[in-house]
Order: C-alpha cells, then sequence, then structure tokens
C-alpha cells in the first residue's frame, strides 16, 4: 500500500508522450470472432451479405472491437503483438495493477478489410486517496486510431490504476 507516494517531476515530464504508430487489421474472421466471443448474434457480423443489406461496405466490427495488432518478429513485444514502447515508461514503484475502464468513441464506420493505424498518447497522471489501498497513481491513456484514407475512425480513452 502506497500511504506517502506522489507524482514526480520526471513522472509529469511523461505527459504528453505519444507511441510510435502501430499497425492493426481488421479481418473477417477476426470481426466474426470477437462478435462470437462477447455473445452478438447480429448477421450483420458474421455473413457479409447481411451486412451489405443492413448498409455496411463489408463486416462491421462490433462495439469495442478495433481490429488485431499486427505481430512482427524482432519489433513486437516478445509475449504480446504490440511494440515494445507502446506504453511510457513511468518508474512509480507500485507493485499493484487494476483496470480503471476503457470508453471508445467512434466517428466512422469500420469494416473488415480495413488497415487501422494506432497512436497511444499519455494525456494526464493522477492520483487519488483511498481507505483499502493508499494512494493511487491513474494514469489516463488516448489512442487514436486511423483507418488507411487517413481518417481518425476512433479514440479510446483508458485508464490505468497503479497502487
Amino acid at each position: 500500500m502506497a500511504e506517502n507516494f506522489e507524482i514526480t517531476e520526471e513522472m509529469r515530464s511523461q505527459v504528453g508522450w505519444t507511441s510510435k504508430p502501430w499497425a492493426y487489421e481488421v479481418t473477417r474472421t477476426s470481426v466474426r470472432a470477437f462478435a462470437r466471443g462477447v455473445g452478438y448474434t447480429d448477421l450483420a457480423y458474421y455473413d457479409v451479405e447481411e451486412a451489405k443489406k443492413a448498409g455496411y461496405r463489408d463486416l462491421p466490427t462490433p462495439p469495442t472491437y478495433l481490429g488485431t495488432p499486427i505481430f512482427i518478429p524482432g519489433q513486437s513485444d516478445e509475449y504480446l503483438p504490440f511494440p515494445p514502447d507502446s506504453a511510457p515508461a513511468i518508474d512509480h514503484g507500485l507493485a499493484g495493477l487494476l483496470d480503471g475502464g476503457t470508453e471508445t468513441e467512434y466517428f466512422d464506420t469500420i469494416c473488415a478489410g480495413d488497415t487501422l493505424t494506432c497512436v497511444n498518447k499519455l494525456v494526464d497522471l493522477l492520483t487519488k486517496e483511498t481507505k483499502a489501498l493508499g494512494t493511487m497513481l491513474i494514469i489516463a491513456l488516448e489512442a487514436t486510431y486511423t483507418n488507411q484514407d487517413g481518417k481518425v475512425v476512433a479514440k479510446q480513452r483508458a485508464q490505468v490504476i497503479h497502487y
């Protein structure tokens, strides 16, 4: 439990940090798998003709699915498909980790066949005092997804909590 944790100037200097761009693919198989995994039964997520009848150019992505990051040997993290520097390096020394939630804002439709480019940004660092966990560090991040035509199609805002 962190009782006297404070955000240092070194940590604060990371606010505004952005990652290098990383490609995400949206495939028919991944759209179907995600939709099935979360229990969606709308045929527009599974059948191209049904999707086109509903006004989409191909299978639309279900809510919160923004494609699959492309794994590139030697460039991706050893265990995850993201680049090793996809999050800012903040030396906070806190052992506990919680997901503080994610919200997605859409600006256009994303469909199978799209390739999105994502850039992560460190938006803010905050602290919050709690009785149970002491002082928590809240890291606010924003990911911007741009499609193959250069149009921003979505933004995800997330909070990561360390304690």
